[in-house]
């Protein structure tokens, strides 16, 4: 079936004017529309590229929260087992068998740093 529809359109890539067949068509030529999956293909490489750039960037954000917490004296159990770099169950683990001694303030339970640096 062929189709004898023309409608007057513009170029997505080239935004010149010209007379489709359909009503999808989008691109003036088989030119227009190479160069345009060209473009998006190269828009979404830099893409990746800046959300790579961007995750490293919080990485190094976390290195230096890491640095925040070694200089502390007294440290939270949320900050000691980030420090050990083992998993929260683990640390309780640890301090219920004893190996990691903590200390009662009120509610709150702290490490003293220089029970991390025994480990």
């Amino acid at each position: 079936m062929s189709s004898n529809i023309e409608i007057l359109k513009i170029c997505e890539f080239c935004n010149e004017k010209f007379i489709a067949k359909t009503t999808v068509t989008r691109f003036c030529g088989h030119s227009c529309a190479s160069r345009s999956y060209k473009q998006r293909l190269k828009e979404n490489k830099i893409d990746l590229s800046i959300e790579k750039t961007n995750k490293e960037k919080v990485l190094k954000t976390q290195d230096l929260g890491l640095e925040v917490i070694k200089q502390k004296e007294f440290l939270s159990i949320k900050d000691a087992y980030t420090l050990l770099g083992i998993s929260e169950r683990t640390f309780y683990r640890l301090m219920k068998i004893g190996t990691i001694k903590t200390i009662k303030i009120g509610g709150r339970t702290i490490i003293k740093r220089s029970e991390i640096d025994r480990l």
